[in-house]
């Protein structure tokens, strides 16, 4: 016999009045969560009380009911109702709907169940209802205060109808997750949705930011610098559309037309360009979204000076200035951080940079002649790189053929008095010509190899000037198109000047020649293990090991064919900076060195300049090979420096106490006293066909007894 199915009554309901209620001690809901009271409490004003309240009655110790009610479950609601009440909006006595329980389960139970019980709305469904509400005429901001929400909340949950009903029901199904339906919210696309997903269904990697990015893959991030330079707001108007994600931060959405928008960045840029060109004057602007690496090599960069600060200007930075450094030092002996103060000296920091950014003025000769780079920076902002010159605007008058190279800009110093005989090294000296010719080319590059290879050595024993000139020669390659105004061959390309007789026994050779040697055998063997050696090594011998490398790469040679002037220039500015003089060196006339090597003329100059008239004088009537013998023991010490070894003045110009500390002038040449001759060259010389007419000073014989 079947037995009976038993029953289930369920508990009355009732209005029970406000103030015949409590609190039940039992409510297991004791952290606030979800919406707030005052939030629950406008709710129940706008719609009622949707739910009722759970209550118990309060019972005597006889078992009689008091009257009043315990209520487990719905304290939230109660303390709603209570601020209803105490606003004065809900009378004391007003009915509240209650369901009594008959007390046969605990009170933490039924507050227990009622929480654990209780579902939270589907997101989908959520968003079916926000667009049921605005379907029937409620806008965003209406639901959202209604719901007590975000509108960015209302917004995205409204979103979700732009995604395919197909992915909507997949994801009711529990097939797909919110985060991926969020996702594909970004694009109204419907089949490009469910392309994207039938991609990513049959790959392991379903993630959210997956999804954004195939279905993003052909548009531009609104952060990109083209759309930053454009503006969304431009190319919207020009009929661009843009996808944007409400559940991310999107940084202003996509831009899915990328052609429009490459099309407008070009037409700005272009605009811009020749608004440049129009209120500044230079002769050509280029605009590019981006230029190769290197567009300005071969042309010739020109910068323009800061403009100066007017008189109010200055003004102010002084007093600004003055403002900052006193608060910065108080700021600094405080002992508690404050935000005020941080802001006040951001403030001033920030008028201090205003000031300091001032226009930079160009010349107007050239601007006629030079052009401007407009393109796009890494933040969209216009990138601006004025004062370029290209080689066929170069000047005429710059062009310099003397120069090395033949590099078309004009050298930095006047090149030195001493240029090379006509006839090249096959033209021999007339030595019975009186007049002073030009130095032979080949003794010049002699005279100039010793001077590089002293100036070597110099180098060599000053690290930190090597280092500043091998700075300096970089800097001229980075910064400058014809960057060959160095005397260091950086490339450590080592002249050997093999051609000048007896260099390598001079001091400075042998020194190189050790110390290179010392090197030599204390680097690696490997070339593969010289970067661990090197990092290895001590700064002072790292550094003394970098001089020696940039002392063999210096040339200061002037050759025939290659003047150098610039290079030349560079070596006296070297020169000075080491405080190298060829004297100091070491170097002094010899008549293997040079005296043998000129004429009469410049053997008598060289000592008329370096011991006076008189001394010239005593052997104006030798022979060459006698005169020049002599006149080397007369110069001894005197510190004397034929022109191509001197220094100049900054100006091209020869320093005049660059021919020897003893160098007379031609007033004092009659009170100096003279050493005595050898006794063979005072007697009259023999007339021969070698040294007819050799005397520069027409002396005779009672001129060189006097002398005696």
């Amino acid at each position: 016999m079947a037995q009976a199915i038993q029953k289930i009554t369920l508990s009355s309901a009732r209005d029970i009045p406000f103030n015949k209620l409590m609190l039940s001690q039992q409510n297991v809901r004791k952290i606030k969560a979800g919406v707030s009271i005052e939030d629950l409490a406008e709710d129940i004003a706008h719609r009622g009380l949707l739910t009722s309240l759970n209550v118990r009655p309060e019972l005597d110790g006889d078992g009689n009911e008091t009257g009043v009610y315990r209520i487990p479950a719905g304290g939230r609601r109660y303390r709603a109702l209570e601020r209803l009440v105490a606003q004065k909006r809900l009378a004391k006595t007003a009915g509240v709907p209650c369901i009594v329980s008959k007390g046969e389960t605990l009170e933490v139970e039924d507050s227990l169940a009622e929480n654990v019980q209780r579902v939270s709305l589907h997101p989908l469904d959520q968003f079916r209802a926000f667009q049921t509400l605005r379907e029937q005429g409620l806008g965003e901001e209406e639901i959202a205060a209604r719901f007590f929400v975000s509108v960015a909340t209302v917004r995205q949950r409204l979103r979700l109808a732009s995604v395919t009903p197909r992915l909507l029901d997949l994801y009711a199904e529990d097939e797909m997750t919110l985060e991926q339906i969020m996702a594909f919210s970004i694009t109204n696309d419907h089949v490009r949705q469910e392309q994207v997903w039938d991609t990513v269904s049959r790959s392991h990697s379903r993630e959210p930011y997956y999804i954004r990015r195939l279905l993003t893959e052909t548009a531009i991030r609104a952060s990109d610098r083209r759309a930053v330079y454009v503006g969304i707001e431009a190319y919207e108007a020009a009929g661009g559309l843009t996808m944007r994600d409400l559940f991310d931060q999107d940084q202003g959405g996509w831009l899915q037309d990328p052609a429009l928008l490459e099309q407008l960045v070009m037409e700005k840029l272009k605009a811009d360009a020749e608004a440049i060109q129009v209120s500044e004057g230079w002769k050509w602007v280029e605009a590019a979204f981006d230029f190769p690496h290197g567009h300005t090599s071969g042309l010739r960069r020109f910068y323009g000076e800061q403009a100066e600060m007017t008189e109010d200007e200055l003004a102010r930075y002084d007093a600004t200035r003055a403002e900052y450094d006193k608060l910065d030092a108080e700021y600094a002996e405080a002992n508690e951080y404050s935000e005020a103060t941080e802001q006040k000296l951001e403030e001033l920091g920030s008028e201090l940079d205003r000031l300091n950014d001032r226009p930079f003025v160009f010349d107007p000769q050239d601007i006629a002649r030079g052009g401007v780079f407009v393109s796009l920076g890494a933040s969209g902002e216009i990138k601006i790189e004025r004062g370029f010159v290209r080689p066929e605007d170069e000047q005429q008058a710059e062009a310099d053929p003397s120069t090395d190279g033949g590099d078309g800009r004009a050298d930095h110093g006047s090149a030195l008095a001493v240029t090379g005989a006509a006839g090249g090294e096959d033209t021999q000296p007339d030595d019975e010509d009186e007049t002073i010719k030009p130095l032979p080319d080949r003794l010049v590059l002699d005279l100039t190899a010793a001077r590089t290879v002293a100036l070597r050595n110099a180098l060599a024993n000053n690290p930190v000037i090597a280092f500043i000139g091998v700075l300096h020669a970089f800097v001229l390659k980075t910064f400058y198109v014809y960057g060959s105004d160095s005397c260091l061959e950086v490339t450590l390309q080592s002249a050997r000047f093999s051609q000048t007789p007896g260099l390598g026994d001079t001091v400075w050779a042998k020194e190189i020649d050790q110390r290179h040697d010392g090197w030599g055998q204390d680097l690696p063997k490997d070339p593969n293990d010289l970067w661990d050696f090197l990092m290895k090594l001590d700064e002072v011998s790292r550094q003394a090991l970098f001089a020696h490398c940039a002392s063999l790469s210096v040339n200061a040679v002037i050759e025939p064919w290659n003047k150098g002037t610039r290079a030349i220039t560079h070596a006296e500015q070297l020169s000075r900076s080491i405080g190298f003089e060829m004297v100091e060196a070491g170097w002094t006339p010899t008549a293997d060195n040079y005296l043998g090597r000129v004429t009469k003329a410049h053997i008598l100059q060289a000592v008329r300049e370096a011991k006076g008239d008189q001394a010239a004088e005593l052997i104006g009537h030798l022979k060459k090979t006698d005169m020049a013998r002599e006149a080397e023991r007369l110069m001894t010490g005197c510190g004397w420096l034929p022109e191509p070894l001197r220094m100049t003045n900054g100006e091209g110009i020869i320093d005049s106490d660059a021919v020897g500390d003893d160098a007379v002038e031609p007033d004092q040449a009659e009170t100096m006293e003279i050493q005595d001759l050898p006794a063979f060259l005072v007697e009259e010389p023999e007339t021969s066909s070698d040294d007819t007419g050799d005397t520069e000073s027409g002396l005779d014989g009672d001129h060189l007894a006097a002398a005696e």
